[in-house]
């Protein structure tokens, strides 16, 4: 049964406070990477990314999400040696980011990063939120660059590293929620242990992030069980490789290629906003501004009911 209690939370940032649950927030996707799984290489160029990151403001972006590594499946994203270095992750996000916040000052940037290097200059640089995908995991000095700079931050479930998601066994729905329920508490220690605020915290369940094809739709049925963790929930669907693959059958047997998830992309959003999202991490934003518009009515009609 679809969940409409997303109840409304601060957010607190680095130096600002957001509203989350009266509205869904969308994230635009800024990649400024060679080989991301959706447009790698459009903007690696700096250039590049910061007039895609205008335009994803212009189509009414609330925040950015600006990245510079791929955490692709089969990436070497988060091991001894990644396939980006911080030198070259930081020579890659600076530019981009410094001409964002030139261009528009009061934008709101995220940082999608995992190493705590990276998150420390790009902080003293403006970026308001640190979005680590390994749920502060895979560096040992993240959790500590984020209290210091008391910035807000996104914690992600992610099953394993990138390079063993093919491996992993599959887990039934019971045992997928509290797989993904542990992970987010084991980050969210790591955060209370490092001193930062709960209020500074959003959880993403992480689809795609070490789920099998048809784990993530449990999961997506199931999200809003993880608003008992106390956060406001942040989904990040669009344009996954298992809605390529539910596509198939309209695509000859072959899973869909990118570009052509945009529309069960929207579907997705739809069903995690009703599931309790408060924050939508979208490549399209335009679409994602609308989609969410829908839900957000949907989900009013329900309260009111």
């Amino acid at each position: 049964m679809t969940d409409f209690n997303r109840n409304t939370k601060a957010w607190k940032l680095r130096t600002r406070t957001l509203e989350l649950g009266r509205r869904t927030l969308v994230m635009g996707v800024v990649n400024a990477t060679a080989d991301s799984f959706s447009d790698g290489g459009l903007y690696l160029d700096p250039r590049s990314a910061l007039a895609r990151s205008m335009q994803l403001l212009d189509e009414g972006a609330d925040l950015l999400d600006l990245g510079a590594e791929s955490t692709r499946p089969g990436s070497r994203a988060g091991d001894s040696s990644p396939a980006v270095s911080a030198e070259e992750e930081q020579a890659r996000l600076l530019p981009v980011l410094e001409g964002i916040l030139k261009e528009r000052p009061n934008a709101v940037v995220s940082v999608d990063t995992y190493k705590a290097a990276t998150a420390r200059v790009a902080l003293k640089a403006g970026a308001e939120i640190v979005n680590d995908v390994s749920g502060f995991q895979w560096d040992a000095e993240m959790a500590e660059v984020c209290a210091e700079a008391c910035c807000g931050v996104v914690l992600m479930h992610t099953r394993g590293r990138p390079e063993e998601w093919g491996a992993q066994s599959r887990l039934k729905a019971d045992e997928l929620l509290t797989t993904v329920r542990a992970g987010l508490e084991t980050s969210l220690n790591k955060a209370a242990t490092a001193g930062i605020a709960p209020e500074a915290i959003v959880l993403d369940p992480g689809y795609g992030f070490g789920k099998r094809f048809e784990e993530n739709y449990a999961l997506l049925a199931r999200q809003a069980e993880l608003l008992a963790l106390g956060r406001p929930l942040l989904a990040g669907v669009s344009r996954k490789s298992f809605l390529g693959r539910t596509l198939a059958p309209l695509h000859g047997g072959q899973d869909a290629p990118v570009e052509a998830r945009e529309t069960a992309t929207v579907a997705a959003l739809v069903a995690a906003v009703l599931h309790g999202a408060s924050v939508v991490r979208v490549h399209a934003v335009r679409q994602g501004v609308e989609a969410a518009r829908i839900a957000d009515a949907v989900m009013a009609a329900g309260e009111r009911d």
